[in-house]
């Protein structure tokens, strides 16, 4: 009986073998899967592509390499955005004469609508300095106490060390040590060591420290007083006699931080590669770029054929950005159900690892983030009650529609916000991602500094049109007709109800 299974089985496996070699796919001893085989024409959606015998044609070939050097160029604009925003901020210090370590630009009486500043608040002083570790080697900074979020960010946007309340000195002011990574020599002991700076690490030449003073009594006065008398910056090598700093007021001035939107954005980070480290850039990111000529240490020169490429790659990665920025299709974007208030920091992670690092870099979300803003930490997106800050954005009202700069619009902040220190709304335009420019200087509404009207509940309406509502000119920011706007919500020292979202803005309703 076994014998005879086996004999079947046997002839059954022949049969099969048999039929297989009949059904040969021409031109081969085999059947080989259709999975695996090229037509001689495939359609696609970059047009039809012709092959031989599975070896592309001299026209499709062109067609197939320009695409491929279309698509690198877009996702070199997404994946260096936050590279050439860094460099447009250290450009407009550069415009503003501040080209030197101890030349600092500070916003002396805020940042109104003049400077084109990404999301820039309209709250709390500003202080921009840019350190050059290449050119001074490990770099202080000394913060006074009372400093407001401080933070350095080296030059692809990444977190070196916070300052100030959220800081490590806690707000009580101090001198930070910056060394660049390539550094080899003897430094002084860390303050946790009992020495005397706080010491971080950065591997980038370039590094922005960006500080943020509070009002007091609803004026910048003390905060830029602060700045001007307590804050230095100078190489380790000159601690005995460092330069004299020079502050440089950037206020009411029409200057310019952010990066392009054309051809000149490719300009601008080649720039950024030539000047930096090679290890600022890890070698996929550095292959990116290298993959449409930008390489360090070579010059960025593309032929007429590329360079149309990468204008018509930038003009779609720029179009792909906005899409990201105010059309976010991540579900985890929304604060709330149902809501059009965002997250900034999707996922609460500053690196941008979903949390977990499970699924890798999230790079819709890295580019989410630095298209529409700036400074990089994770104070903004941990949760930390009473210290740092926290954002909500909004890009249309309550049925999902993009503001509408002729329309009127009015929203509920119920009482008893949870901000130890301020709340605040801004709104921006969405072209410039920088304030809105109105006949009013800061368009934006502050609990602190403005007089608002309160409802009988201790809520606050809040309105948003091209002319003050009868009665709430206190309450109202001015929007231009044929022009659209966003806005954020801001809380600084946000409280646990913001956490554990007991506590929600209201939704922005168009008036109708």
């Amino acid at each position: 009986m076994k014998t005879k299974i086996i004999a079947a089985a046997l002839a059954g496996a022949l049969t099969i073998s048999i039929a297989y070699a009949e059904e040969k796919t021409p031109g081969f001893n085999q059947k080989i899967p259709e999975k695996i085989m090229t037509p001689d024409k495939v359609q696609s959606r970059i047009g039809a592509l012709d092959f031989v015998d599975g070896v592309p044609t001299v026209d499709t070939t062109q067609k197939l390499y320009d695409n491929l050097d279309y698509l690198r160029g877009v996702e070199v604009f997404l994946n260096f955005i936050p590279a050439t925003s860094m460099e447009a901020l250290r450009l407009g210090n550069v415009d503003r004469g501040a080209t030197k370590t101890n030349q600092i630009v500070i916003l002396d009486q805020l940042a109104d609508s003049n400077p084109l500043w990404l999301t820039a608040n309209t709250d709390t002083v500003y202080l921009s300095g840019f350190l050059d570790l290449k050119a001074d080697g490990p770099t202080v900074v000394e913060i006074p106490p009372g400093c407001g979020p401080t933070t350095v960010n080296d030059a692809y946007f990444r977190f070196v060390t916070d300052m100030g309340g959220p800081g490590p000195d806690a707000g009580q002011g101090g001198k930070y040590l910056i060394v660049p990574d390539w550094f080899k020599g003897v430094l002084p002991k860390d303050k946790k060591d009992g020495g005397e700076y706080f010491i971080s690490r950065s591997p980038s030449q370039v590094n922005w420290l960006i500080a943020r003073g509070f009002l007091k009594d609803g004026k910048p006065d003390a905060a830029s007083k602060m700045f001007r008398d307590g804050v230095k910056v100078y190489s380790l090598s000159k601690a005995s006699n460092p330069p004299a700093m020079e502050f440089i007021n950037a206020s009411k001035i029409a200057y310019n931080t952010i990066h392009a939107n054309d051809f000149e954005f490719f300009e601008e980070l080649d720039h950024v590669i030539q000047r930096e480290p090679l290890e600022v850039f890890d070698p996929e990111l550095r292959g990116l770029a290298a993959s449409i000529g930008i390489v360090k240490g070579k010059k960025f020169a593309p032929d007429a054929r590329m360079k149309k490429i990468l204008t018509d790659a930038v003009t779609v990665g720029n179009a792909t950005a906005r899409a990201i920025s105010f059309r976010n299709r991540d579900p985890r974007a929304p604060l709330y159900p149902n809501s059009q208030w965002f997250t900034g920091f999707i996922a609460n992670d500053y690196r941008w690892l979903g949390g977990d690092e499970m699924a890798g870099r999230d790079l819709d979300a890295r580019t989410y983030f630095f298209y529409i803003a700036t400074v990089n930490t994770p104070k903004m997106a941990a949760r930390i009650p009473g210290k740092g800050s926290q954002y909500a954005f909004c890009t249309a009202d309550s049925s999902g529609t993009p503001f509408d700069g002729a329309k009127n619009y009015k929203v509920n902040i119920p009482a008893n916000v949870p901000a130890a220190d301020f709340w605040s709304v801004v709104i921006y335009d969405p072209q410039t991602r920088s304030e809105l420019q109105t006949s009013q200087p800061y368009p934006s509404k502050n609990n602190k500094r403005d007089k608002l009207i309160t409802n009988a509940d201790g809520s606050v309406d809040l309105y948003f049109g091209p002319t003050a509502p009868a009665g709430k000119e206190a309450n109202w920011t001015q929007t231009v007709p044929k022009k659209g706007w966003f806005t954020l919500f801001r809380l600084y020292g946000p409280l646990d109800p913001w956490f554990d979202k007991q506590w929600k803005p209201g939704e922005i309703e168009l008036v109708k």
